[in-house]
């Protein structure tokens, strides 16, 4: 079983974002040259979910940004799970991210 997000990377293009389903999941904001910058989700009280949330990155961050999703109903879960394994990874959550309350540490293999 794979844990981290291995979908492809896109480019934070508005017509990249505009074919994005209306679902909950989670998702990954990358600068071009590499590095996860932003693990974000997309919940109930998202408005139109994923698309909805990658229309307010690309209006915040313009052109020039990768992303990649995963539609995924548990999407709490899988995003504290995401944020621990980036930190387990590389010691450090991603830039502009802060840790929720109460997030769990993973141990390295």
């Amino acid at each position: 079983m794979v844990l981290r997000l291995m979908k492809p990377w896109r480019a934070l293009e508005a017509d990249e974002v505009a074919r994005l389903p209306g679902q909950l999941g989670v998702y990954e904001v990358a600068g071009v040259a590499g590095g996860v910058l932003f693990i974000g989700v997309a919940g109930g009280r998202s408005r139109f979910g994923l698309r909805g949330e990658l229309e307010a990155e690309f209006a915040r961050r313009g052109p020039g940004f990768r992303f990649r999703v995963e539609v995924n109903v548990q999407y709490h879960t899988r995003y504290r799970e995401l944020l621990m394994l980036h930190r387990a990874d590389h010691g450090v959550l991603p830039p502009e991210n802060e840790a929720p309350p109460g997030l769990g540490r993973l141990r390295p293999a």
